[in-house]
């Protein structure tokens, strides 16, 4: 196939967010505890864009609510009452809304993962928090028990293991403070075992959709690091594949959808709202050297001021080497720019603005350099 130098970027772009958000999937979490437990702090502390306080809440049962938010691939059911005294007829409730999304043919509406959150002060498992592990137990739902509000690493006092000695059908059970915390006397107590709850639901959640976590949670950035390292990979696997056969420049923006979908992946593994406008401004922000257009050529004309020596071949060939170098040098350095601008942000999602921006000046310094 040629393509000509004013090819379909409009449908290129649609194409390549839709492949993204496919990919990438929904994850849904059941968070279940007592009042006060800390769901909602425990919620904007592992997830992005303050889901608890911020999200869409819709009601699913007289108990539980779902809660989302536009371009985080997650939902939240959150479920209260198990304090009350008719907490039965709470899992009876929760039973038909779990056993219902089982059967969805659309495994994204599945519920994958429960965390059920106790608080470490209370020292005690309840009854209705055994029967709902049971419950979710019996429906082969992963369980990790969360304990909540931990004082220091010290005031546990053996109730870890206790917690896990009553609720045998937990996969695990993990200690967390989800946020900073200063006593009377100003000592301050970090935030603690985020990460290690990150690590317990990644090997929990199905495969096919890890993607989908690694997305909505803030708390380990290099998890979406690595995934979008494998992105790469692939795109430049890709690339090498339409180009084992050296072909003319004027066909070499046939490696250019590849690229924008390599882009568009990475964007979805960072968590960011992927759209139109977005994927335009960031591939713009390549070519803004180049007279603004989105032309074929002209991305690929600019691309290759990124790779020593691949300036030369702009009259001859593209080879299977040189689409490699492409679009490994575009994918990583976008990688580089989303790890400085989410470790800035504490694993927030930046703005388009600030995306585009340091994306034109990463890849603008790169051409400098290369020369």
């Amino acid at each position: 196939m040629t393509f000509t130098e004013d090819f379909n970027f409009e449908d290129i772009v649609k194409k390549a967010i839709n492949k993204a958000q496919k990919e990438r999937g929904q994850v849904n979490i059941l968070i279940a505890g007592k009042t006060g437990v800390g769901k909602s702090t425990l919620i904007n502390a592992v997830f992005q864009g303050n889901l608890a306080t911020t999200g869409q809440g819709e009601p699913v049962t007289q108990e539980t609510r779902e809660i989302k938010k536009e371009g985080i691939p997650l939902s939240i059911f959150d479920t209260r009452g198990l304090e009350m005294a008719s907490y039965s007829q709470t899992l009876e409730n929760l039973k038909s809304l779990v056993t219902d999304r089982a059967q969805r043919s659309d495994s994204n509406q599945h519920i994958h993962v429960a965390w059920v959150c106790i608080m470490e002060d209370s020292r005690r498992v309840e009854q209705a928090d055994k029967e709902l592990v049971k419950m979710l137990k019996d429906r082969n739902i992963p369980i990790i028990a969360v304990i909540t509000k931990i004082r220091s690493k010290k005031s546990d006092q053996g109730f870890r293991n206790e917690v896990i000695r009553l609720l045998p059908d937990v996969k695990n059970a993990v200690r967390v403070r989800a946020l900073e915390e200063e006593d009377d006397e100003g000592k301050v107590y970090p935030t603690l075992g985020l990460d290690v709850l990150v690590d317990l639901t990644m090997q929990v959640v199905p495969e096919e959709l890890k993607r989908a976590f690694i997305a909505a949670q803030k708390v380990d950035i290099k998890l979406k690091i690595t995934k979008s390292h494998a992105i790469v990979v692939a795109s430049a696997a890709s690339a090498a594949g339409i180009a084992a056969t050296p072909i003319p420049f004027s066909d070499a923006v046939a490696i250019v959808p590849i690229q924008v979908v390599m882009l568009a992946s990475i964007s979805a593994t960072f968590g960011l709202s992927v759209d139109k406008s977005f994927l335009t401004t960031v591939v713009g922000s390549i070519i803004a050297g180049a007279g603004g257009t989105l032309a074929g050529r002209a991305i690929v004309a600019s691309l290759l001021k990124l790779i020593p020596g691949a300036g030369s071949v702009a009259g001859g060939a593209i080879a299977a080497g040189t689409a490699i170098a492409l679009t490994t040098t575009l994918g990583e350095t976008y990688i580089k720019v989303l790890e400085m601008l989410f470790n800035e942000n504490n694993g927030e999602q930046p703005t388009q603005t600030e995306v585009a921006d340091a994306f034109r000046k990463e890849c603008s310094q790169l051409a400098i350099i290369k020369k």
